[in-house]
């Protein structure tokens, strides 16, 4: 009785055995398969089973997750587990239980990752070594300055932070020419500028520096040439006028001197004047002897050079290009003669008529009068020729004397209505002559001179044709019907007054 009832609670032992199911347990809260990137999650796995179990993973491919035969779990996703743009990523996972009666149990576990951006990472930046008077650009390297999730960055600048006329654009460019103060004061204290770099489109942000100080090398000075063109045309008598402006990287007090040489030793050391020890004048003419006629053109090379107390040496060379010029100051000169010596050609011949006129009406008074018994005197037709005495017979005090190549003869009296054997009609009609040729002279040298008063409108070729027009108005043909002297003794002394006196326009340049 006793064997058969220990075999039987055997058997029945067995069959609860076979017919026991066991289940895991996990951790209770609902969020515990949800985790960030670089967050750590840490449980312990179970079973219901009361025997002996080992706990184990399926190989899921991640790093990083641990997990005992105890079944304690431990796991920190990597930052670069999941995709910055997808945001979340799935990941299953699965867990294996052995029991000790022999049962395996299996189950599969998707976690949920979600993405964490982290901030831009700032290393300690090079220095940057400005030079002064110069533009110094400085670009942050991604070598220093990255985002460890690979997200755009943006540079922005702290305005308080920022040196006077400096920039730091977005991509992360700093731009800054400091003043000669500015730069002088880099020599004592080395200036730290802070900025922000910030991801996007997340916007962490994180703040840099990078220090600013003066360029540790010896550079050679710089020369700036204004206008800064290479080749330079000029006439002999064009002024070339050079500004030029030195610079030094190690400070304006590191330069020493400033000079130029010519290829052509005629260009004379004055030509360079200083005006401050960093500021040159170069003013320059050729003149009108500088060039060969024959040449037509001649080409020099003038190098300008500056060095600094270490002894560096800058230079910059130009071309000029000198062309063969009309030498306006002899012209000038020739065109004022032409100029006075037809004004005074036409003020001449004005007195001339003046005097001429005044005598006309004398004789058209004497005329208007008329003489009995006069003789017979200065009466002239033509050039004078000679004086040929006369003999009038039987009466041999009746001698007259001829002037000229006609002689009149006049016995007895004369009318009243002539004079010097000529009608009062001819000495009006001579007196409107002389009227309207001054009138005209007078028209023709006032535009002349107010016309030509300046001596670059005498450099028109208009003027060689206008000085054709006076002499015309000059030469009038009624001329010869007044019948004057060509030799003048009593004409007014010509000088620039006088001119003026008749032609009020006239120019003494």
């Amino acid at each position: 009785m006793k064997k058969f009832s220990l075999a039987l609670l055997l058997v029945l032992y067995a069959h609860l055995c076979q017919a026991q199911t066991y289940e895991w347990i996990f951790p209770s809260n609902e969020s515990w398969i949800n985790v960030n990137e670089g967050e750590e999650l840490n449980f312990i796995i179970k079973t219901n089973a009361n025997l002996p179990t080992r706990f184990s993973l399926e190989n899921a491919g991640v790093t990083n997750i641990q997990l005992d035969s105890a079944g304690n779990f431990k796991w920190q996703p990597s930052f670069d587990l999941v995709d910055r743009i997808a945001k979340t990523k799935e990941l299953t996972i699965v867990f294996h239980a052995s029991i000790a009666d022999g049962q395996r149990l299996r189950k599969a576990i998707t976690f949920t990752i979600n993405h964490v951006n982290r901030p831009p990472v700032v290393e300690e930046l090079p220095a940057f070594y400005v030079k002064q008077a110069s533009s110094n650009s400085y670009q942050i390297s991604s070598d220093y300055v990255y985002d460890p999730d690979g997200d755009p960055l943006v540079f922005k600048a702290i305005p308080p932070q920022m040196p006077e006329e400096s920039s730091l654009s977005s991509q992360g460019q700093f731009l800054w020419k400091p003043s000669r103060g500015q730069f002088n004061a880099l020599k004592a204290n080395p200036l730290f500028v802070e900025f922000i770099v910030q991801d996007q489109p997340e916007k962490a942000e994180t703040k840099g520096r990078l220090k600013i100080a003066q360029t540790q090398q010896d550079l050679p000075p710089e020369i700036l040439i204004v206008p800064g063109d290479s080749i330079f045309t000029l006439k002999e008598d064009e002024m070339l006028n050079l500004k030029l402006y030195i610079s030094d990287p190690n400070g304006d007090d590191n330069i020493r001197s400033a000079g130029f040489l010519s290829k052509d030793l005629r260009v004379p050391e004055s030509s360079l004047k200083e005006n401050t020890p960093l500021q040159y004048e170069f003013t320059w003419m050729p003149g009108y002897d500088f060039v060969e006629e024959d040449e037509k053109q001649l080409v020099n090379e003038i190098i300008f050079f500056t060095l600094d107390k270490s002894n560096n040496r800058s230079q910059r060379k130009i071309r000029v290009r000198i062309n063969d010029a009309e030498n306006l100051v002899q012209k000038d000169a020739l065109q004022y003669q032409k100029y006075y010596n037809n004004m005074l050609s036409a003020m001449q011949l004005i007195n001339i008529l003046d005097a001429n006129q005044k005598q006309l009406n004398q004789d058209y008074k004497k005329a208007r009068k008329g003489k009995k018994h006069r003789s017979i005197i200065n009466a002239t037709l033509g050039g004078v020729t000679g004086l040929s005495p006369l003999a009038l017979e039987p009466d041999n005090s009746k001698i007259v004397s001829g002037v000229g190549g006609t002689t009149v003869l006049t016995l007895g009296t004369l009318e009243a209505t002539e004079v010097i054997g000529r009608s009062k009609e001819a000495i009006l009609e001579k007196i409107k002559i002389t009227i309207e040729i001054r009138n005209k002279v007078q028209a023709a040298g006032d535009e002349f001179a107010r016309k030509y008063a300046l001596k670059s409108s005498r450099r028109n070729a208009d003027f060689e044709k206008d000085i054709d027009k006076l002499r015309t108005a000059m030469n009038d043909q009624k001329l010869v019907l007044l019948e004057i002297d060509a030799f003048q003794k009593n004409q007014p002394r010509a000088d620039t007054k006088a001119l003026r006196r008749v032609f009020i326009d006239f120019s003494e340049e």
